[in-house]
């Protein structure tokens, strides 16, 4: 299945069908994110959580000799199920599964052709999905200052998806009001059943609970300033737009590779 996902995405590129996303329509109009990522989401088996991640460390070393960057990446510490959240930098479906970079990316993966293997002996759940999220220059910043992650995943009403993404443009507008890290917003193109993920960066978990100490006055001066009647209308306000949203808080990992 992914061979015959390479070729077409391949046949498509050749036909320069591929400046836009795969699916069918974007679930957010209007969303400014246009740089390509692969999330990639997994629960380790029991007990493989550790050798999980020197597996995924040796992976990234492979992936930057093919030419590829080493993933982003965390790991849970509380909220959903997974264990490890991956984002892949790819560029465009085009730029990544171009013949060059392909046939590069091949001959690496050649050199350990056990790893992928093993890889999947640790794994007790995956999930993938393909997402345009912001530019990687300003990601890259982002984890280079930060430990401490928010990560919130939501599933839009049907027929609300644009609004959702205008929602959560206000609420990083709102953290940026109150000197607080901003939202990144990757929207999915094709995988998973989400529609928009978020990523809200932090020293530490001490930068992250600073929230609690910011004035009442100030919040709802911030909320009025970015489009909410009040800082208490926010939540109810998300709550009319999603079916349901998952909310993790994770910790950063030793760096992949040498990016």
């Amino acid at each position: 299945m992914r061979v015959f996902l390479a070729v077409l995405i391949l046949l498509l590129a050749g036909a320069g069908a591929v400046t836009a996303p795969v699916g069918a329509a974007s679930p957010a109009a209007g969303a400014k994110e246009t740089y390509l990522y692969r999330v990639e989401l997994v629960q380790a088996a029991p007990g493989k959580l550790i050798e999980l991640i020197e597996l995924y460390k040796a992976r990234a070393t492979l992936l930057e000799a093919g030419g590829d960057v080493a993933p982003f990446w965390m790991r849970h510490s509380q909220g959903d199920r997974w264990d490890l959240l991956l984002l892949y930098p790819m560029g465009s479906y085009a730029e990544y599964y171009g013949a060059e970079r392909a046939a590069k990316r091949a001959k690496a993966e050649a050199a350990a052709p056990e790893l992928a293997g093993q890889i999947r002996q640790n794994i007790a759940w995956q999930e993938d999905v393909f997402v345009h999220g912001p530019a990687f220059e300003a990601l890259k910043a982002a984890f280079a200052g930060a430990a401490f992650f928010h990560v919130e995943m939501m599933y839009a009403l049907p027929g609300k998806s644009a609004e959702l993404y205008k929602e959560r443009e206000m609420e990083s507008a709102y953290q940026r009001e109150l000197h607080r890290p901003e939202l990144f917003l990757f929207v999915r193109d094709q995988g998973a059943a989400w529609d928009i993920l978020s990523i809200d960066f932090y020293r530490d978990l001490k930068h992250y609970a600073e929230n609690g100490d910011i004035p009442a006055e100030k919040q709802e001066a911030a909320a009025r300033a970015t489009g909410f009647r009040s800082a208490g209308e926010i939540g109810p306000n998300l709550r009319t737009l999603i079916a349901y949203h998952h909310d993790t808080l994770a910790v950063a990992i030793a760096p992949a590779a040498k990016r």
